[in-house]
């Protein structure tokens, strides 16, 4: 197929392409108590209680689809709500930005405006939870390869509320 395309349908295809607006995937909410949630064996995820109420934050990220239905019937453009402890955005920024203390200098490697840079991944706009599984995973041992190997000893570091707040943060910015 790619034989057959014109030059001028490449060109057309490429203007497309860069013309699209990356979408704000995940919007974060500082609370100290979000709506209550409970699992949804159905899609299995994180929906909101039917009998309404709120339900203390604790340590924890806790997301939820913006749109239930959209998310259990798979559709790849429903978002969704991370609710994360109050102050965890501010932490996290002064965190990413100037370490507090600790050894975590995210943009000598992910780019000054952490968008990533060659193949070293954007960290701006990815969902909280999943920053922090990977941060998890590092810590642990669980992730490995040549891009992972010099954040072990940074992510050795970090305690379980650092590393909620990092994600917080991260979270918190747009993806482009």
């Amino acid at each position: 197929i790619a034989k057959a395309t014109s030059d001028e349908d490449v060109r057309q295809a490429a203007e497309y392409f860069a013309s699209l607006k990356p979408k704000t995937w995940v919007k974060v909410i500082e609370t100290a108590t979000p709506p209550k949630t409970f699992i949804a064996t159905a899609g299995r995820h994180r929906v909101l209680h039917p009998d309404g109420g709120t339900e203390p934050i604790g340590h924890r990220i806790l997301a939820i689809p913006e749109d239930p239905f959209r998310t259990e019937i798979r559709d790849p453009h429903s978002g969704f709500i991370a609710y994360v402890p109050p102050g965890s955005i501010a932490r996290g920024e002064a965190l990413v930005k100037s370490g507090a203390g600790k050894t975590v200098q995210c943009a000598l490697c992910h780019g000054e405006a952490l968008k990533g840079q060659g193949e070293v991944p954007r960290l701006a706009g990815q969902h909280p939870l999943h920053i922090a599984r990977q941060l998890f995973d590092i810590r642990h041992g669980s992730s490995g390869g040549e891009t992972v190997e010099p954040m072990k000893p940074v992510v050795a570091n970090l305690s379980e509320d650092d590393i909620i707040a990092i994600s917080s943060y991260l979270g918190s910015l747009p993806p482009r």
